[in-house]
């Protein structure tokens, strides 16, 4: 069944003229969504929607009349197929809002279409509006109506076993009007917005707990009384009255069971929601001076084991020029940094794919404020006179079309990413596997799969042979690898540097878990000093596992790029 009949089945359930009409509309207090970064989230529907951030408040939006919170988790999966389907908003003209979130695409900050079987993204429903639907990058689904009535929030939409016992049930529990939408389609009306109901396409909608649409709110001015009549109806009361760590205000919340696997809050007059964490401890900030280093059988410190960089990916190299030097992040900032990353890097990929995103990692982001510690300022150092010469004349020339394969980037080319920069994290594959014998160190990185043998106090051959990764050594300093390169062929340069750049890289385990990275770049002919960066990778021997990184097998983006050039070649003759 494609989706125009099963909304055209789905219509005839959405039941409610046969309720009694009530003189006294009550109001959606409040939707509670869940998203791994809250603030990000704010970011998304205020920019693609055209929420408004409530005053005094990081958590919450106003959505043109309703109100929507984020709470700070990951999540067990979309609202589609739970009790409460999607959320509803009113546009004076659908089709001209869905293509700009078109241009957006999943390739900007994550704004994902569910297109009709024909392909198109908004349809006409006989008896209902010109419809569309989307989902947030967190798996709300949302759907656009152009109701010519009303503009901005329209509906919330469950989905019921039996719509017209759940429709009483809302109206008993919490007031509102029965009235129609259309001329073919009824629902309850709240002084807010509308609530619809669908027959659930199979036997019992999935639990809203856990999943995109947490939970929907309804105010009470006399909680405790109202909480004693539901129990006499037999609903059961999930959560007593209480008022939650780090409320806004002094407002009690409960949660009752509602039908269809609805989790429902009631909420006294006055409630403003909950606060997010705004402490800047992570796993750097718990350190302490007297963890020594395991040994190994030959006695050097023990660095084996799979660490995972998933905690530093969002961290940027250079301090922003916004940001204070002194400045900490609070972990909800640093959570939404790194989504913000994370969405800004989706390009195609499957959510599966994207380690770092959606509450998959397993460790919360760090609160760096940027990779660079030296200079002190967290920026990198002036460029030579001749390096910036060089960098401005190249951005004169404009970006030509590349002839072949040479022309694109290692990466591009699953060659290599280079040094250091393919020891960076990115959206995924984070993995760094180390492996000691006595006098050889192999660092497995799992991005390209490159593995690097350092000899532990060799000498590299002084053949003049320049290679890729260049040539290394490696020594102790007490509980530190420190390895230099040098002999890099300059095809793979990190931030612009030379063929003649030297690199001192050092691993040093501080904590049980924890294994700090330091690299120091120094190259003359670009930099008027050498600078260094710091962040740390964290120990993941049960979770982790590093993965194939197939890129040959699949890189689309060679013949992809090859060939849209070539016919930006024939448009032009």
């Amino acid at each position: 069944m494609n989706m125009l009949k099963c909304f055209a089945r789905k219509l005839l359930f959405c039941l409610g003229c046969l309720l009694p009409v009530l003189t006294q509309a009550a109001a959606i207090e409040y939707v509670q969504l869940a998203a791994p970064a809250p603030l990000q989230a704010v970011d998304w529907y205020t920019g693609f929607l055209g929420c408004e951030p409530v005053a005094g408040r990081q958590e919450a939006v106003s959505c043109q009349g309703l109100t929507i919170e984020f709470t700070a988790r990951s999540i067990l999966g979309s609202s589609q197929g739970t009790g409460v389907d999607h959320l509803a908003f009113s546009y004076p003209d659908v089709a001209a809002k869905m293509a700009e979130l078109e241009r957006v695409g999943v390739g900007g900050l994550g704004v994902r279409l569910q297109r009709f079987d024909d392909g198109s993204t908004w349809r006409d429903i006989d008896g209902f509006f010109r419809v569309a639907y989307l989902f947030d990058p967190w798996g709300t689904r949302i759907e656009l109506v152009e109701d010519e009535t009303r503009n901005g929030f329209h509906h919330v939409h469950l989905s019921a076993a039996d719509p017209a016992a759940t429709l009483d049930w809302y109206r008993q529990s919490f007031g509102g009007e029965s009235g129609n939408v259309t001329a073919q389609l009824n629902g309850l009306r709240f002084d807010n917005g509308w609530l619809l109901v669908s027959v659930h396409d199979s036997a019992t909608p999935a639990v809203t707990d856990g999943r995109a649409i947490d939970h929907l709110a309804f105010a009470s001015t006399a909680l405790d009384d109202e909480l004693r009549r539901m129990s006499a109806r037999g609903i059961t009361i999930v959560q007593s009255p209480a008022v939650p760590a780090n409320a806004n205000s002094g407002s009690r919340r409960a949660f009752v069971a509602g039908p269809d696997g609805v989790r429902i809050a009631l909420v006294e007059p006055g409630w403003a929601g909950v606060a997010l964490a705004q402490d800047t401890g992570d796993a750097l900030s718990s350190l302490n001076d007297t963890f020594i280093a395991p040994q190994t059988p030959w006695g050097e410190p023990d660095l084996q084991g799979v660490w995972s960089g998933d905690a530093a990916h969002g961290i940027p190299l250079e301090r922003p020029e916004d940001v204070d030097a002194s400045s900490a992040l609070s972990q909800a900032e640093a959570a939404a940094r790194r989504e913000r990353g994370t969405l800004q890097s989706i390009w195609g990929y499957e959510r599966e794919w994207r380690d770092t995103t959606l509450g998959y990692a397993k460790n919360a982001p760090l609160t760096q404020v940027a990779m660079v510690i030296d200079p002190p300022d967290g920026r990198l150092p002036p460029l030579t006179a001749a390096a910036a010469a060089a960098r401005t004349a190249a951005r004169g020339g404009g970006q030509a079309v590349p002839a072949g394969p040479e022309d694109l980037n290692s990466w591009v080319r699953c060659i290599t990413q280079g040094l250091p920069n393919h020891m960076l994290p990115t959206v995924y594959n984070n993995g760094l596997q180390i492996m000691q014998g006595p006098g050889t160190v192999a660092i497995t990185k799992e991005m390209i799969h490159e593995t690097r043998i350092i000899n532990i106090d060799a000498a590299p051959a002084d053949d003049g042979i320049r290679q890729w990764l260049g040539n290394s050594r490696g020594w102790w300093e007490d509980d530190a690898l420190v390895i230099e390169t040098r002999g890099f062929n300059g095809r793979a340069p990190f931030q612009g540097s030379s063929a003649d750049m030297v690199l001192t890289e050092r691993f040093t385990r501080i904590a049980p878990n924890l294994l700090e990275y330091r690299f120091t770049v120094d190259d003359p002919a670009v930099w008027t000093q050498p600078w260094t960066a710091m962040f740390p990778f964290v120990l993941d021997n049960e979770q982790y596992e590093l993965v194939e990184y197939a890129c040959h097998e699949g890189n689309y983006a060679m013949s992809n790029i090859l060939s849209s050039a070539r016919e930006s070649e024939r448009g032009e003759d």
